[in-house]
């Protein structure tokens, strides 16, 4: 069996759980708590980052690397082409993707900390330990993950500052590129990666990010939300949602 080793909010584990869905390929994502996910992961891969994929005795840790895996070892339906040119494009754009979930992550983490403990609800799930003692998990969490991935706002500004570089760059990739896709005129490793790392951003519906009514944000986040939809990107991203994004598994996992 396959098993997705996972944070339900993560967008690399959105990544991950997107490539294994483009591959059609049967698999159960696996929740880890945060924080105590190191042990695990340095026990079974030697790092300490997810997602983490297991494939029958196969241990493969981080999304890029799962990605050219399951090229490797299931080729149909391909993630990148063939020809040099337009795979090198792919991985090019990947890793600028990388760099930009990193930031998005921040800032987006920042901003809705800042107003709810909506993200913490999803990070301790609807039942397990977490949720049974989380008058004292909550908060725990909450510390964690702002220790973890530096929320500080120093850092916080510069990595919107980052965040706007990248865009633009990407934009005008697609621009390029026809506005299609990203590389060639086939989806592919760099549509994945660029669309799940802008979705949380973007808040689309049937994401893992999708607000609920009731929920707040804050107006700078709303503000950026809707510059992003008025670029060819952010358009680009709702329509490789909306026709691409076949999820085969429930993003909260088990």
């Amino acid at each position: 069996m396959r098993i997705l080793y996972q944070f339900p909010l993560s967008h690399y584990c959105e990544k991950a759980r997107w490539l294994l869905d483009h591959k059609q390929l049967d698999y159960v994502a696996q929740n880890l708590i945060p924080g105590v996910h190191r042990a695990f992961a340095q026990l079974k891969t030697g790092q300490n980052i997810l997602p983490i994929l297991k494939d029958q005795e196969q241990w493969i840790a981080d999304s890029t690397l799962i990605a050219l895996y399951l090229d490797d070892n299931y080729p149909e339906h391909a993630l990148l082409r063939s020809n040099q040119t337009l795979r090198d494009q792919a991985l090019e754009i990947n890793l600028l993707s990388n760099e930009l979930g990193k930031h998005v992550r921040r800032w987006g983490l920042a901003h809705s900390l800042s107003v709810s403990d909506e993200p913490l609800e999803i990070m301790i799930g609807e039942k397990g330990y977490l949720r049974q003692f989380e008058k004292f998990s909550k908060p725990i969490l909450k510390s964690i993950v702002s220790k973890g991935y530096q929320l500080d706002e120093e850092k916080v500004t510069l990595s919107k500052q980052r965040i706007d570089e990248i865009v633009a760059t990407l934009n005008q990739s697609l621009i390029d590129n026809g506005g299609r896709y990203l590389v060639g005129n086939r989806f592919g490793l760099a549509d994945i990666a660029v669309c799940a790392m802008l979705a949380p951003l973007l808040e689309l519906e049937h994401t893992p990010w999708e607000r609920e009514p009731e929920t707040k944000q804050s107006a700078e986040f709303n503000e950026y939300k809707q510059s992003l939809l008025t670029l060819p990107l952010g358009q680009y991203v709702q329509r490789i949602y909306a026709t691409e994004r076949n999820a085969r598994v429930d993003w909260r996992g088990l």
